[in-house]
């Protein structure tokens, strides 16, 4: 038997909810004035200019989703050559010193709170709520030949982000069934964040980590967002509870390795456990039984925590209503 089908009403949600739409525009705008303003900071004090910039994270992926607060990251990577980045002695910058500089010249009277040099990367600050975080690398080709890019992290490390950018976007070309609307992989990440955000007492794992587990873990079903998505977290759930470990999909390594990312994941499992828990109240597998469809909306309105499904709810009686069984039909 099918799952109840909610794909226009997911799909309504997913579009006035979830997606962007025309904050995109504002987002490119503020990358290239910083960038900008990068450029004249740098030079104003005398400082090597950066050779190249590069879309990072879920800007580059196009997995941002809309944010009650305005609270939006645009990653950027900045890069350097290693040649550049030279201290007055003429011994290699650190990566904290290469931080420094950059967060130095990116200072502007228009801010009012000022760029802060963080752990991975400088950070500017909007008043809206927004905010760009630069990461910052050198490349430089080593004795074998090889080109290395490393981030100014607490020291430099070797670090490619666009190998994941690549792999992510790749991945739903080639897993998507459908080419619309962003096509459905993106989409289903897109809905997972948006859960995981959904109520503000949780601490979940990065939009990385949410996209790797997506991509894993994804089911796809034309035209039907709704059976994608939960049969999607259905597998993550599951996969979570034989293995909580999670790999960079581009070189193997376990991104969470940290106690901070392992809280992180057990909390995405644990709530995913208790979506499923008829005893928590949600419980999300009554929507592989129930053919009321007013029942398994109230189930999503619960799952997201968001009241726009009320008027899907009021859409679906009125429809009812003007579509009365018809007797005479034999």
């Amino acid at each position: 038997k099918e799952m109840i089908d909610c794909n226009k009403e997911i799909t309504n949600f997913y579009n006035e909810k979830v997606r962007l739409k025309d904050v995109w525009k504002t987002l490119g705008k503020y990358r290239e004035a910083n960038l900008t303003r990068l450029s004249n900071g740098l030079t104003k004090n005398s400082n090597p200019q950066y050779s190249d910039s590069i879309n990072q994270g879920s800007y580059a992926m196009s997995t941002i989703i809309q944010h009650p607060d305005n609270d939006y990251d645009i990653d950027i990577g900045i890069i350097f050559t290693k040649d550049a980045l030279k201290g007055t002695q003429g011994g290699d910058k650190t990566a904290l010193d290469t931080r420094k500089m950059v967060c130095e010249a990116m200072q502007d009277d228009k801010f009012k709170k000022q760029p802060a040099v963080l752990k991975n990367c400088v950070r500017v600050y909007y008043d809206e709520g927004h905010h760009v975080d630069m990461a910052i690398y050198r490349k430089y080709t080593n004795d074998s030949g090889d080109e290395i890019q490393e981030l100014a992290s607490s020291d430099w490390e070797e670090s490619d982000p666009e190998a994941i950018t690549k792999w992510f976007n790749k991945a739903v070309v080639n897993k998507s069934p459908d080419e619309n609307n962003g096509k459905q992989l993106r989409r289903i990440v897109r809905l997972l964040k948006k859960w995981a955000r959904s109520r503000n007492s949780w601490n979940m794992p990065s939009g990385l980590i949410l996209s790797i587990l997506s991509e894993e873990c994804y089911v796809s079903v034309l035209n039907r967002d709704d059976d994608s998505f939960y049969k999607t977290i259905k597998a993550i759930k599951n996969r979570l509870y034989f293995n909580k470990v999670v790999n960079n999909p581009t070189n193997g390594k376990e991104i969470t390795s940290s106690d901070k990312h392992k809280n992180k994941v057990q909390n995405l499992y644990d709530k995913l456990t208790e979506m499923f828990d008829s005893t928590k109240g949600i419980n999300l597998s009554e929507l592989e039984t129930t053919q009321d469809k007013k029942k398994a909306l109230l189930i999503w309105k619960k799952f997201f925590n968001d009241d726009f499904f009320e008027s899907q709810v009021e859409n679906v009686a009125k429809s009812a209503i003007l579509t009365p069984n018809q007797p005479w039909r034999t």
